[in-house]
């Protein structure tokens, strides 16, 4: 009897990783879909640049066109200083442009593609700014800090929501370095000199 229930979980095992496999099959996007494309140009990029350690993600707001001057701003002084930055505003996928998929399709694509290139990176940067701190870029910071990244911070945001803190100490804890300055000016020309004499 033993025997025959064993035999029969084993059968019951097998059939749900075929349909498991199908289905991740089925699910799989097509070679022309924006995700693939842009995978494929991703694997392109220097190999070099990567060995070195100087593939940075940018996590930040980019809901408004304030947010995302002060974004490229950031991302200047880094490429500047010779780190290969992924901005999502730039080089990935925002929602306004990805017309006619479902909110599940859109939902996934954005979502794999940012986690992928996390993951794809050495450094991750945060902006930290708002009453509390965007929640997709905290999702961001906890995937690189859960994956061994150099995490930094920058705020320039006067407001704090925690009791004699400045931030909730699960973002801290994550970071390295914060860049603070209620100046956005201030903050650029602070990491300019931070870069100046160290590397990340």
């Amino acid at each position: 009897m033993k025997k025959t229930w064993m035999a029969v979980i084993a059968v019951v095992l097998c059939l749900v990783t075929m349909l498991s496999a199908v289905a991740f099959a089925d699910s799989a996007p097509a070679a022309d879909a924006p995700e693939v494309q842009a995978a494929a140009n991703g694997a392109a990029e220097s190999e070099a640049d990567a060995a070195a350690g100087k593939r940075i993600y940018f996590a930040a707001p980019l809901f408004c066109q304030s947010e995302k001057d002060y974004n490229l701003k950031l991302v200047k002084v880094l490429e500047d200083h010779g780190y290969q930055v992924f901005l999502p505003q730039r080089d990935g996928f925002l929602a306004p442009d990805l017309e006619g998929l479902t909110e599940e399709e859109l939902t996934k694509t954005i979502f794999d593609k940012d986690v992928s290139e996390v993951l794809k990176a050495d450094i991750v940067f945060v902006l930290l700014d708002g009453r509390v701190p965007d929640e997709g870029a905290c999702v961001e910071l906890g995937i690189a800090y859960a994956n061994g990244k150099r995490c930094y911070g920058f705020k320039t945001d006067a407001r704090a929501v925690e009791l004699n803190l400045e931030l909730n100490p699960m973002i801290t804890g994550c970071l390295i370095k914060l860049f603070r300055d209620n100046d956005g000016d201030s903050l650029i020309a602070q990491l300019e000199q931070y870069l100046s004499e160290n590397e990340l």
